[in-house]
């Protein structure tokens, strides 16, 4: 059954015909695996979503992006033409145990009357996630119908994977379908404990592709493999670093982590963002890099600013020459252009995090350029670009390039720790093949 889903997630891009088949997927029941072992008609299936979509800051209410939603609907969408009722499971936010009634860590209602739109169906919400009110709602569906569970996060167990909550999960249920990337790298009672009260439980599509994309770019990348990595800490990306150094051949360096990097050479940073106990190990990365013959390319140039704000007086300065009280935003002119020649010569590139403050449109050039080269690499050679980590989604998006890369990841952390060659426990506690 595995042949029949590689080739429903290909159509959306055909050059994942370079990748070989995840082995961590391989070894792991899809979900149209699941529907080939059991009669799915009138069965209930707890399907895991990341809903976590943003809401307009003027109403909190009204949903900006809905990328995470419609990212759900081709498996939801499988499990109904089965017949199968799909009952939705999310957290929203970060309540940490309190029932907060509005906003981004608040109850899911913004999000039941776009899904029925993407669905083409009615949705029953509920507003807890495990009780005799949400069995006796669970029990009373028919076939073919839709029900919302409220936040998980409203239990402060589910993020310590609480038994007592896996447990109410698994009664309303027979099925699970794991379909929530973005959180797969948690051992959460909804992304990990839940399986355990289940017949059987299975990879969605999303998760399926995700795997087979990320792990497809780690274990049989076609060379030259290059990894662009940026972001404002080198603390939250340095085991990724480390990882990609035994497989790239290239790796490019951006975002505010670099001048950490420039101060373990010895240069003077002005006021820019240091941080200065992974001095030693910027130092440490450089020389590893070195000994095995991988290029680890800092930016030459620096866009300065004398404040940070959009309307900021900015100058362009080659690294040698930052000092005082300016810092840096965005990478320079030849920086671009050095990036953008290596990234011409990569077949495999995966990109996470921005080279500067994209979000002030003053600091936007370097980030914009490359999400351009990636867009242009993938459709003029054909190249693998693979785009994960919620900053660089959101750059890449508000280029508008969002369908011109080969993938775009909805994991951030996910992300991050596959690439790192770690186990996710949301993927370790599927049922076998």
């Amino acid at each position: 059954m595995f042949t029949s889903i590689t080739r429903s997630v290909a159509r959306a891009a055909p050059r994942s015909r370079f990748y070989h088949s995840s082995q961590q997927l391989l070894e792991k029941l899809n979900v149209e695996g699941l529907a080939s072992k059991v009669d799915l008609e009138g069965q209930n299936v707890l399907m895991r979503v990341d809903l976590n979509v943003p809401l307009d800051k003027a109403d909190d209410v009204t949903v900006t992006d809905d990328t995470r939603l419609r990212a759900i609907v081709p498996t939801a969408k499988f499990l109904l033409d089965k017949g199968a009722n799909v009952i939705l499971c999310s957290h929203f936010g970060r309540p940490k145990g309190e029932i907060i009634e509005t906003g981004k860590n608040g109850r899911l209602n913004p999000v039941v009357e776009p899904l029925k739109t993407l669905l083409g169906t009615d949705i029953k919400k509920v507003d807890d996630c495990m009780g005799s009110d949400v069995e006796a709602a669970a029990s009373s569906l028919t076939k073919g119908e839709v029900m919302l569970l409220e936040n998980t996060r409203f239990y402060a167990g589910e993020t310590k994977n609480d038994p007592e909550l896996a447990a109410g999960l698994g009664k309303l249920a027979d099925y699970f379908v794991m379909d929530a990337f973005g959180t797969a790298h948690r051992a959460h009672s909804s992304t990990a404990g839940v399986a355990s009260h289940m017949k059987m439980s299975a990879a969605g599509y999303l998760l399926a592709k995700e795997l087979k994309y990320l792990k497809g770019a780690v274990d049989s990348p076609t060379k030259p493999m290059m990894a662009i990595i940026g972001g404002a800490k080198v603390s939250t990306k340095l085991p990724v670093i480390e990882s990609l150094l035994e497989k790239c051949d290239t790796i490019l360096l951006g975002g505010g982590m670099i001048f950490t990097f420039y101060r373990a050479q010895g240069y003077d940073v002005g006021a820019s963002m240091v941080e200065e106990d992974m001095i030693d190990l910027a130092k440490d990365l450089m020389q590893k890099a070195e000994a095995k013959g991988v290029k680890l390319l800092l930016p030459t140039d620096i866009v300065l600013a004398d404040k940070f704000s959009n309307d900021a007086n900015t100058a362009i300065a080659k690294v040698s020459e930052i000092s005082g009280d300016w810092m840096g935003l965005d990478i320079g002119p030849d920086s671009i252009e050095l990036f953008n020649k290596e990234i011409d010569e990569a077949n495999t590139i995966v990109w996470n995090g921005p080279m500067g403050v994209f979000e002030m449109e003053a600091f936007a050039a370097g980030t914009n350029e490359v999400a351009q080269r990636l867009a242009k690499a993938t459709k003029e050679r054909g190249a693998i670009t693979i785009v994960g980590g919620g900053d660089s989604v959101a750059a890449i998006n508000k280029a508008g390039l969002g369908d011109q890369v080969s993938h775009i990841s909805t994991g951030g952390g996910a992300s991050l720790e596959l690439l790192e060659g770690k186990e996710l426990p949301g993927v370790a506690a599927l049922s076998e093949e």
